[in-house]
């Protein structure tokens, strides 16, 4: 029988991918071929977190790429001191995407882009529209808690990031974090279920938060150092 070569039989175990803070320290010391795999690693999930805070895919792509060329310039002064770096990541996407919002218009309608929905489907047109007036009344909620909260809140429960990484992503406190968590929660009318984030509800696609509505593609802010990230101290 034909035997496919599968490299030199050491009669040791593959070893395992090395964790973020060792590709960090090579990132630290220029290795490109590293942060690329940092990148392949994360670039999903951070994409994915642009998409859901703007619901502009061109300018999620944008600030996907702003968040790991922020990542590679200031590979020399950040000090990653847990195995992933996913959590200090999330934290630079947030600064960044801030920065997004205050380029929009303040003023619009944030729910307009609920109009454009896709033609009908199998799906009886009574629960369809129960389903967009739901989606619009939670939305309506959530854009109108306090910046922090509504920070906490995504990364919670549409990021599934537990407590302590939040913590990191906003540079704050696992206490804080609850508390921030159980007063958005509150005010929208549900239970802190404690530990990470929940998840939504099986089958259903979380709806976009955007602080500010689209109405023209913007340009990403120009790529300056960025400071650690921090929570905010006003709301936009």
């Amino acid at each position: 029988m034909r035997r496919e070569h599968q490299g030199p039989d050491t009669g040791q175990p593959h070893a395992t991918p090395p964790d973020d803070a060792a590709l960090w320290a090579r990132i630290a010391a220029d290795d490109a071929d590293a942060f690329g795999l940092l990148f392949e690693r994360h670039g999903a999930r951070i994409h994915g977190y642009a998409l859901r805070r703007t619901g502009d895919v061109a300018a999620a792509e944008d600030i996907a790429a702003v968040v790991f060329l922020e990542a590679w310039r200031r590979r020399h002064e950040v000090v990653l001191d847990q195995a992933s770096a996913l959590p200090w990541l999330y934290g630079v996407a947030a600064n960044v995407i801030r920065r997004w919002h205050r380029t929009r218009r303040r003023h619009g309608a944030a729910l307009a882009r609920l109009a454009q929905l896709p033609s009908p489907t199998t799906t009886p047109v009574e629960r369809h529209a129960e389903a967009v007036a739901e989606a619009a009344a939670v939305m309506a909620r959530i854009r109108h808690l306090p910046a922090r909260e509504r920070d906490v809140l995504v990364l919670s429960v549409w990021e599934g990031l537990s407590h302590a990484e939040i913590a990191v992503a906003l540079d704050t406190t696992v206490g804080t974090v609850k508390s921030r968590l159980h007063r958005a929660r509150a005010r929208l009318g549900t239970v802190d279920s404690g530990g990470g984030g929940t998840g939504t509800a099986a089958g259903t696609a979380p709806p976009v938060i955007a602080d500010r509505p689209p109405t023209s593609p913007a340009p990403v802010a120009s790529v300056d150092p960025l400071p650690a990230p921090t929570p905010r101290t006003k709301e936009p």
